[in-house]
């Protein structure tokens, strides 16, 4: 990666999401102006979108812009107006399952929605382009870690179909118009105003109420838990440094994390696949309550383990993920008792 970014505003879109919350927080705190845009819908529930919003609004430095990635006059004339240095794009439609039912959801924010993102990038000079990716693009690989060099043909979900095709987007703009993207795969962030969605947060719903939880695979998943500060540390890091050119790329034998465009792919992970039942042992502990567990066959579009070789991006920034999963659901569940008065 090359040169720093100019000190102006960075679009942070998803901003009252779980990630988007956390990474405008951190800029606003090292003092930089943030546009964090979220068009809040009912995906999980709003109220915790506001209540995130709630403590960004306010802020020296942040601007709050509700509008949808779908909505292409309105991306238009946001970008035309703010002029940013920098974006860094955490809206999509999240979620494997939800994508088995509500597809169409999935090509409006993550395909359409993205394309608005590239278009403004490109018509308004945007000095750098981080976007969110997933460890979802992996699909039916299997050997493990998982590492950016390796294949990622063969998703197991539209969701994670949509990933790959922002990274494609994202390479046909860098290399048609020279606009440096960033990608990371984020691995299974969890940690304080997490999504609802997610199994740490339907677990500690279902014991604190005493239902049983549904544990899918039969409890053999694996999965590479990164706790949130570690992964807004990797962000913050990448976006001062655009992406560059790489002199080593062969068109005969192509890097797939690299190119003769300003584009990078990395991924940003724990480094650790943790099984589920390990999960859940601390999860107990942490509530001082045991589960009643229904293992159940794994769903379809799921996949039996993540694990993220993280080592280009050490090498690209210094990220050293540093958080312990039994630190980090500790904290969760401390936010959660507070946040939800239990």
């Amino acid at each position: 990666m090359s040169q720093t970014l100019p000190a102006a505003s960075i679009l942070v879109t998803g901003a009252a999401g779980f990630i988007g919350f956390h990474l405008c927080r951190r800029l606003l705190d090292e003092g930089r102006a943030v546009v964090g845009l979220d068009n809040l819908n009912d995906y999980y529930d709003p109220d915790l979108k506001r209540a995130r919003l709630a403590l960004l609004e306010g802020r020296p430095g942040f601007t709050f812009v509700r509008l949808d990635l779908a909505d292409r006059d309105g991306m238009a004339a946001m970008f035309a107006r703010e002029r940013f240095a920098g974006v860094v794009n955490l809206a999509a439609q999240a979620g494997v399952r939800y994508s088995l039912t509500n597809p169409h959801a999935y090509a409006d924010s993550n395909v359409v929605g993205f394309l608005n993102v590239l278009e403004g990038c490109r018509h308004t000079g945007v000095g750098h382009l981080v976007f969110a990716s997933s460890s979802s693009v992996y699909g039916l690989n299997t050997r493990l870690p998982f590492s950016v060099q390796d294949p990622v043909d063969h998703p197991a979900s539209l969701y994670a179909a949509t990933k790959k095709a922002n990274e494609l987007m994202a390479h046909a703009y860098a290399h048609l118009y020279a606009i440096p993207c960033t990608g990371l795969r984020f691995f299974t962030v969890y940690g304080p105003w997490g999504r609802p969605d997610m199994s740490l947060f339907i677990f500690t719903k279902a014991i604190l109420e005493g239902r049983p939880i549904d544990v899918f695979n039969r409890g053999h998943h694996e999965r590479d838990f990164t706790y949130v500060d570690d992964i807004v540390e990797g962000v913050a890091r990448v976006i001062d440094r655009p992406s560059a050119p790489d002199p080593a790329w062969r068109g005969d034998d192509p890097n797939p994390a690299s190119s003769s465009a300003p584009y990078r792919l990395y991924n940003i992970g724990n480094h650790q696949a943790v099984p589920l039942l390990r999960m859940i042992e601390l999860l107990e502990a942490a509530l001082g309550r045991t589960a009643t567990k229904n293992l159940l066959p794994m769903q379809p579009g799921d996949v039996p383990a993540t694990y993220a070789d993280v080592e280009s991006l050490t090498q690209a920034v210094g990220f050293a993920p540093s958080t312990p999963i039994e630190e980090g659901i500790r904290r969760f569940v401390a936010w959660y008792r507070e946040y939800y008065r239990c």
